[in-house]
């Protein structure tokens, strides 16, 4: 790397968000909290890594710095002075290409200089500059319609680096990309900047899959979510360029997953009768009977023979944490698994399960599903309850929104119905917004 890209021990930070906060409004009145407390700074030559799940306020925190956004609590500080509103000096790289399709490749590098006003010779040259450094030179009179998803990306990153920002934000800029296209764009971009040939001093790189950020970051830190915030800071000490395949950067991959599914409170040896933290107000990631089912056979089959480290699960089955941990984490709420240090080790039931056959393995799962998840189970039991045996989606709806906002009870529910008609204890029909006892067995 070169010199004056190194982190530099001491030298005053490029950035400084200290307690940072930020709530939305809650249809209720109340307030739906994102981020609670979180502090970082970026020094000079430093590429930040921000990890943690969809939903961990990674990309709100993103719009806190770059000034599209203010904090409800706390202080976003950029070269020592606070952030009020869009600040020159910072700019940002968005998961989606967000180009003008009727503007040339030119056109849309050129479209922020010109905003600031910059001369006209200087445009030009500061942006055929830009589009050469990312390599797309030759291609300045093309239209985005007539680029591969990874050459629109490469115009994104030309238009945030010609206006030679001091800090660039990369809020999931590979994840729309296909396997290799992200790869190569990655490995690019960090030879730039080990090169020492771009315009920027420091880099903060929202992410959820962990080996890339492993792979680009020089530190790590680890979000929770609900509210999102910092759960652990990891420096990555491993020289550039990375290799995947050396043992230092498994370990550190591993060392991430662990502290991903780390239970809170362990030490206890009483086994809980059901999943920690699972209550009729816990929100239920949309995860499928099918995927549920897949990754118990995965697990349960050789070679990991019902138990298996989570990072090698994600690597076979090409899944990042955001595809991975909503599935386990679900197996763990039904008691399925358990998560915990990286591993995803299979139950008894889960084992028993994966053995079973069609009818039996959805006797199994409507057992689980009614003795671990609270809200399965009141459901089931209004509708035992009513003459009916039928109740309105609006009648449990608004029940959830009493704990959660609208948007995460519909989706609880939803999750809900496709495991309840999965294990048929109660049905529910869409068009008339009505769960019943109609079809299960």
């Amino acid at each position: 790397m070169n010199a004056n890209l190194k982190p530099v021990p001491n030298a005053p930070a490029l950035l400084d968000v200290e307690h940072a906060r930020k709530t939305f409004p809650r249809g209720d009145g109340g307030e739906l909290l994102v981020l609670d407390d979180v502090s970082l700074s970026v020094a000079p030559g430093e590429i930040v890594g921000l990890l943690g799940r969809s939903g961990s306020g990674k990309s709100t925190l993103l719009r806190l710095i770059a000034g599209l956004a203010e904090p409800s609590g706390g202080e976003v500080r950029y070269l020592g002075k606070p952030v009020a509103g869009p600040a020159a000096g910072i700019a940002m790289v968005f998961q989606s290409f967000a180009l003008f399709p009727w503007l040339t490749v030119y056109e849309n590098v050129a479209l922020g200089l010109e905003a600031l006003h910059v001369p006209r010779d200087e445009i030009r040259s500061r942006s055929l500059a830009a589009i050469d450094l990312i390599g797309l030179d030759g291609f300045e009179s093309a239209y985005p319609r007539e680029l591969s998803g990874g050459m629109r990306q490469r115009v994104g990153f030309a238009r945030a680096l010609v206006v030679h920002p001091n800090i660039l934000l990369m809020d999931e800029p590979f994840s729309a990309l296909d396997v290799l296209t992200a790869e190569n764009l990655r490995t690019d971009f960090l030879d730039l900047w080990s090169d020492g040939k771009m315009p920027i001093k420091g880099v903060i790189l929202v992410t959820h899959n962990i080996e890339e950020a492993v792979q680009m970051s020089d530190r790590i830190l680890v979000f929770a979510t609900n509210p999102g915030r910092i759960v652990t800071s990891i420096d990555v000490k491993i020289p550039r360029p990375r290799d995947r395949l050396d043992p230092a950067f498994a370990a550190l991959v591993e060392r991430i997953y662990v502290e991903m599914t780390a239970k809170p409170g362990r030490g206890t040896t009483a086994r809980p009768e059901r999943a920690p933290g699972v209550g009729i107000d816990t929100v239920l990631p949309r995860v499928s009977s099918n995927l549920l089912s897949g990754l118990i056979e995965t697990v349960a089959a050789q070679p990991f023979a019902g138990k298996a480290d989570l990072p090698e699960i994600a690597s076979e089955l090409q899944l990042e944490i955001d595809d991975l941990f909503p599935v386990a984490e679900s197996l763990q709420m039904l008691r399925f698994a358990e998560v915990e240090g990286g591993d995803l080790r299979l139950t008894p039931d889960g084992l028993a399960f994966a053995d079973a056959a069609s009818d039996e393995r959805k006797r199994v799962f409507a057992r689980h599903l009614l003795g671990q998840v609270p809200l399965a189970a009141h459901i089931r039991r209004v509708l035992d309850e009513r003459a009916s045996h039928a109740a309105p989606k609006s009648r449990f709806l608004d029940e959830l929104e009493d704990h959660m906002s609208p948007e995460s009870a519909e989706q609880t529910l939803r999750a809900l119905v496709s495991w309840a008609r999965y294990a048929e204890v109660f049905a529910y029909d869409d068009e008339t917004g009505m769960f019943s006892l109609e079809n299960p067995t």
